[in-house]
């Protein structure tokens, strides 16, 4: 059985399981290939590329079918507004409908909340994110509503966040997006695989990532149609068995005990 689209948290978003990055070099026709195969959330990142560009200059017709992410690493309010604008420009839209402030390992400072409240004033942005690898901040600012969705490092090497994000999550919580589900393509890296066990697939990565219930949305960051099929494969596969699950889990405490002693 499939993954089905999936409420984003407490934002209401409808989104598929999967959301596709420009950071990687993904080529223009990725965008509508994925957008056809359930992929709704579309994070045109610090790499502005000029191909994912082309790609969601042709899904314009169908612009409210989709979620557009603008991302910012720039920590001053002034700038963010700006960088905003000028993505909003190149793809001649009016809106983002997540801003997505990158390797935020603090609380937002008061001066961009202020400026995160402006732009949802003005129309310009739906949502806030934040991404970050620090687990324990986001318990911390998950009551807040001013945070909507979190980025948050999850896979089968690192599953920290099974013990500090997810438990701690409330009934109704902010939209969680993994990122990272190959561990930067380690877990398919058959020199690192324990004896006896097969070797993950990408696919296989992004199915395990999504049986956890604690996520809504798993990214890729492709950087060839290959790998677009790679991760449009896990939504038509659909959620891993129990024995799946646990061989994911052999490999990836494997890597992750090789990697702390090496």
């Amino acid at each position: 059985m499939p993954f089905e689209p999936r409420l984003l948290g407490r934002t209401g978003f409808l989104t598929g399981p999967i959301g596709l990055s420009a950071s990687y070099g993904a080529p223009a026709e990725s965008v509508e290939f994925a957008f056809e195969r359930g992929v709704n959330y579309m994070y045109w990142g610090s790499r502005r590329t000029a191909a994912f560009e082309q790609g969601l200059r042709n899904l314009a017709p169908r612009r409210d079918r989709y979620a557009l992410v603008i991302q910012s690493y720039v920590p001053l309010a002034s700038l963010i507004a700006s960088s905003l604008d000028r993505a909003l420009k190149r793809l001649q839209a009016d809106y983002a409908d997540v801003l997505l402030l990158g390797l935020w390992n603090r609380p937002v400072t008061p001066r961009i909340l202020d400026l995160c409240h402006q732009l949802k004033d003005r129309g310009r942005i739906r949502y806030m994110a934040i991404s970050t690898h620090q687990r324990k901040l986001v318990p911390k600012l998950v009551p807040d509503p001013a945070y909507d969705i979190f980025h948050v490092r999850y896979n089968a090497k690192h599953t920290g966040a099974e013990r500090e994000i997810f438990p701690n999550l409330p009934s109704n919580p902010p939209g969680i997006v993994s990122f990272t589900a190959t561990s930067w393509r380690q877990l398919l890296d058959s020199k690192k695989v324990p004896k006896g066990e097969r070797t993950p697939t990408a696919t296989d990565c992004y199915r395990f990532v999504l049986t956890n219930p604690g996520v809504h949305l798993c990214m890729t960051g492709p950087a060839n149609m290959d790998q677009v099929r790679d991760a449009t494969r896990a939504i038509e596969l659909g959620p891993m068995s129990a024995e799946e699950m646990a061989w994911m889990r052999r490999v990836g405490d494997h890597m992750y005990g090789r990697a702390r002693v090496s």
